[in-house]
């Protein structure tokens, strides 16, 4: 009888009963459940924060700043890192997703010109400084900035249904 899946077992001692407190003086945990006589200890324990009574640091330390409902999280890649890809590839925001070059939840992002761009090609994103500007054009490639946010209906001041204006 060789070893098989259905005579696999763990090896003697490798699973511990899990400790049933509080079942009898047979259990070897009965009656106090291992917690000793009377006293705080025995009762209850005192909460995760507690110092014994001293203001706790939680209280000592002030209250600071708040969080911007209207922050804008712009997402850096720099020129050198867009040098990996292929000659004449068309970069744009989910290209550089697909490669992982930038985290999905990244609405603008915005190129670098940290390290060197040999290869040309076309880049459509938010934003590009003016230095990686200069080092695209330079080999001969095209810059397109692309809005950050395509306007959805009804989203802009006019609606889409009225009149146009007579001449």
């Amino acid at each position: 009888m060789g070893t098989e899946l259905h005579n696999l077992k763990p090896p003697a001692g490798a699973r511990k009963r899990k400790k049933r407190v509080g079942r009898g003086p047979g259990s070897g945990n009965g009656k106090t459940s291992g917690r000793g006589m009377k006293g705080q200890r025995a009762r209850n324990t005192v909460r995760l924060s507690f110092e014994g009574g001293q203001n706790p640091i939680h209280r000592r330390v002030p209250k600071r700043g708040f969080t911007n409902i209207y922050r804008v999280e712009v997402h850096g890649v720099n020129v050198g890192r867009l040098d990996q890809l292929p000659e004449g590839t068309e970069v744009t925001p989910e290209l550089l997703h697909d490669k992982g070059m930038v985290p999905k939840k990244a609405t603008i992002i915005k190129v670098l010109g940290d390290g060197e761009l040999t290869k040309k090609l076309t880049i459509k994103v938010h934003r590009i400084s003016g230095s990686a500007k200069n080092k695209v054009e330079a080999v001969g490639g095209t810059v397109e900035l692309i809005s950050a946010k395509p306007a959805q209906e009804g989203e802009s001041g006019e609606s889409g249904d009225a009149p146009a204006a007579s001449e």
